[in-house]
């Protein structure tokens, strides 16, 4: 922590620097950037809590562009396909059992 004398040494320095006529047109910008950026900081707060009391399954989404899948909508990733089977016998045909073949 700096000590009286480091302070005034650097009050003084930027009195050189700056002179009597900028110092207070610094301190008056520098005031209000802090303001806004309270202003700013409390805005989304309030937001961040009012977002959070409201229930997830009435909120509304906003829709994705023309053109674009939602994730929700996306279809799941495909499986690889299974290797195919060795063919089994297969069921006689109505000419193999007998049966008169229709054309």
């Amino acid at each position: 922590m700096p000590g009286h004398w480091e302070i005034l040494v650097i009050f003084l320095v930027v009195l050189l620097l700056f002179g009597a006529r900028r110092i207070p047109e610094m301190a008056q910008g520098l005031g209000k950037g802090i303001r806004e950026f309270r202003k700013a900081v409390k805005d989304v707060q309030e937001e961040v809590d009012v977002s959070g009391t409201i229930n997830p399954q009435s909120a509304q989404t906003i829709p994705p562009p023309a053109g674009q899948v939602s994730r929700q909508d996306a279809a799941p990733p495909q499986q690889p396909a299974a290797p195919p089977q060795q063919p089994t016998a297969a069921a006689p045909t109505e000419t193999e059992s007998g049966g008169e073949a229709r054309s």
